[in-house]
C-alpha cells in the first residue's frame, strides 16, 4: 500500500507540476539572465581556478566538487539507463534542455546562497536555502519545512537509492543471490560511510574533491571509446533522440511513461538545478563576489548533465545493444559494456558505481549537517551527531535490501517537495541574484576585479559578509 502511493504521489507531481514549474522557472532566469548559460559559460571556467584569500578557506573548486559529488553519482548511470529504458531515445533531449534550462536556476539558487551566507566562529561560512529564506523572507517555519524535506530527501530518499543501485550492479555475477547479496553489499557501505561522516565535514571535503575527478575522468574516458568504435552509429542515434523527442502523439497518448516525463525526472535528478541542494555547498566557499560561485555552481550542472549523462547516453545507445524495458537500470549499461569489451565491462561498472555511490553518499550528508545545524540554531552536539550519523549509515543499508520501484518514486517524491518549495522562493529572491550579476559585469566592464558590497544592490540590513 505504502509503494502503490508512493508510486501515485510521484506520478501527481511529476505528471504536469513539476515540469511546468522547472520549465517556467528555468525559462524565466535565462530570459532574466540574458542567456547567462552560454554567455558566461567560459567566465564559469575561469573563475573555478581561483583561490581564496585565507589559507585554509573552502575555495570555489573544492565547493564544486562537494555540489558535483552529490549530483554525480548513480544516477549517471543507472537513472540515464532507466531513462531510456522504459521512455525511449526521446528521454535524453529532455534530459538535455532540462541541464540548459535548469543552468540558470542553479545560478541564481548559488548566487543568493553566497548573498545571505553566515559566518562561523571561526571566520569560515556557511549557507543555503534555509538562510536566504529566513534572512530575505523573514519566515523561519519555511526555513525549517525547506530544512526537514532536505534531510528526507538527502539522508533518507537519496542515499537508500544509491545504496540500491550500487548493490545492484552486482547482480550480473554468479555470487548474486537476491535475499543475502543486497544486504551484505548494502552493509559494508553503511559502516565505510559512518566510518567516513563520523571524522566531520573537514574530510568530507578533502574525500569528495579527490575522488571525484578521478572517477568522472575514468569514466569518460571508457564512454569515449565505446562511441568511438561506433562511430558509423552516432548519426542514426542522434536522429532518433531528435525524432523521439518531438513525437507528440507519442508522449500524449501515455504522458505517465514518456519521454519528457523521464527525460525530466532522471535529468532533475541527476543535476538537481533549483532543487535547493547545491546551495548548501556553495555558501561554504570564500569569494570576493557572489556571482563567482553562482557561475561555478552552474558549470556543474553543465559536468553532470551535458557531459557525464551525456556520455552514459551514448555509450549505451552506441554499443548495438538496443534497450528495453526488462534491462532498466544497470543491467542496460552493463550489456553495453559486456558488448564492447566483454567481462571486463560489468566489472568497470561495479567498481565505477562504488565510486559514484560512496561519493554521492558524502556529498549528500554533508548536505544535511548544514541543514541539521540551522534547525537547532547551532552546530549540533556531538553525541547527537554521532547518533544522526549512525542512523543515517543504517538508512543506507535499508535501501539495498529495498525494490526498485520503491526506492526511485521515494527518492523523486522527496526531492520534488524541496523543488516546490524552493522554485518559488528563488523567483520571489530572483531580482536580488539578477542586482548582483548587473554589479560583477560592470566592475569586470571596469577591469577590475569583482569585489561585492551588499548596499551596492540595495542590501541595505546587516549580513554576516559583503558589509
Amino acid at each position: 500500500m505504502f509503494a502503490k502511493a508512493i508510486s501515485d504521489l510521484s506520478g501527481f507531481l511529476y505528471g504536469y507540476l513539476l515540469i511546468v514549474m522547472l520549465l517556467a522557472v528555468g525559462l524565466y532566469f535565462t530570459i532574466r539572465t540574458g542567456l547567462i548559460q552560454l554567455r558566461l559559460f567560459g567566465e564559469s571556467i575561469s573563475v573555478v581556478t581561483e583561490k581564496p584569500e585565507k589559507e585554509h578557506a573552502v575555495s570555489s573548486f573544492q565547493a564544486l566538487m562537494v555540489s558535483t559529488a552529490s549530483r554525480v553519482g548513480t544516477g549517471n548511470i543507472v537513472g540515464i539507463s532507466t531513462a531510456i529504458c522504459l521512455g525511449g531515445y526521446g528521454s535524453v533531449f529532455w534530459m538535455w534542455l532540462i541541464a540548459i534550462i535548469g543552468g540558470a536556476s542553479a545560478f541564481v539558487e548559488s548566487t543568493l546562497a553566497q548573498i545571505y551566507k553566515k559566518r562561523h566562529d571561526d571566520g569560515s561560512c556557511y549557507g543555503g536555502p534555509a538562510y536566504y529564506i529566513e534572512a530575505a523572507l523573514h519566515s523561519r517555519p519555511l526555513a525549517v519545512l525547506f530544512s526537514l524535506s532536505l534531510i528526507a530527501t538527502y539522508a533518507g530518499g537519496f542515499n537508500m537509492l544509491a545504496s540500491y543501485n550500487l548493490q545492484s550492479t552486482f547482480s550480473v555475477y554468479s555470487f548474486y543471490d537476491p535475499s543475502v547479496t543486497p544486504w551484505v553489499i548494502g552493509g559494508i557501505l553503511a559502516v565505510l560511510v559512518a566510518y567516513c561522516v563520523l571524522g566531520g565535514g573537514k574530510r568530507i571535503i578533502w574525500v569528495t574533491s579527490s575522488l571525484v575527478p578521478l572517477m568522472g575522468i575514468l569514466y569518460i574516458l571508457v564512454a569515449l571509446i565505446v562511441t568511438v568504435l561506433h562511430a558509423s552509429l552516432v548519426p542514426s542515434v542522434f536522429a532518433r533522440i531528435f525524432a523521439e523527442a518531438f513525437d507528440f502523439q507519442a508522449i500524449f497518448a501515455g504522458f505517465s511513461g514518456s519521454c519528457v516525463m523521464y527525460g525530466i525526472k532522471r535529468g532533475l535528478f541527476s543535476n538537481e538545478a533549483g532543487v535547493g541542494s547545491a546551495p548548501n555547498a556553495a555558501a561554504a566557499a570564500e569569494v570576493s563576489h557572489p556571482v563567482k560561485q553562482g557561475l561555478v555552481q552552474m558549470l556543474s550542472v553543465f559536468i553532470d548533465t551535458l557531459l557525464i549523462c551525456s556520455c552514459t547516453a551514448l555509450m549505451c545507445l552506441c554499443s548495438g545493444v538496443a534497450p528495453s524495458a526488462e534491462m532498466a537500470g544497470a543491467p542496460y549499461v552493463q550489456a553495453a559494456l559486456t558488448n564492447v569489451f566483454g567481462a571486463a565491462g560489468p566489472l568497470f561498472i561495479t567498481v565505477s558505481m562504488v565510486f559514484f555511490a560512496f561519493t554521492t553518499l558524502l556529498g549528500n550528508l554533508f548536505y544535511v549537517d548544514n541543514c541539521l545545524a540551522y534547525i537547532q540554531g547551532r552546530v549540533p552536539g556531538r553525541l547527537f551527531m554521532i547518533f544522526f550519523r549512525l542512523c543515517a549509515s543504517a538508512v543506507i543499508l535499508l535501501g539495498a535490501g529495498m525494490s526498485m520501484n520503491l526506492v526511485w518514486n521515494l527518492a523523486d517524491v522527496l526531492m520534488g517537495i524541496m523543488a516546490i518549495i524552493n522554485l518559488p522562493v528563488i523567483c520571489i529572491l530572483g531580482g536580488t541574484a539578477i542586482a548582483a550579476l548587473h554589479d560583477y559585469q560592470s566592475q569586470k566592464r571596469s577591469g577590475v576585479d569583482p569585489v561585492f558590497h551588499a548596499r551596492d544592490i540595495g542590501i541595505h540590513e546587516q549580513t554576516d559578509f559583503w558589509n
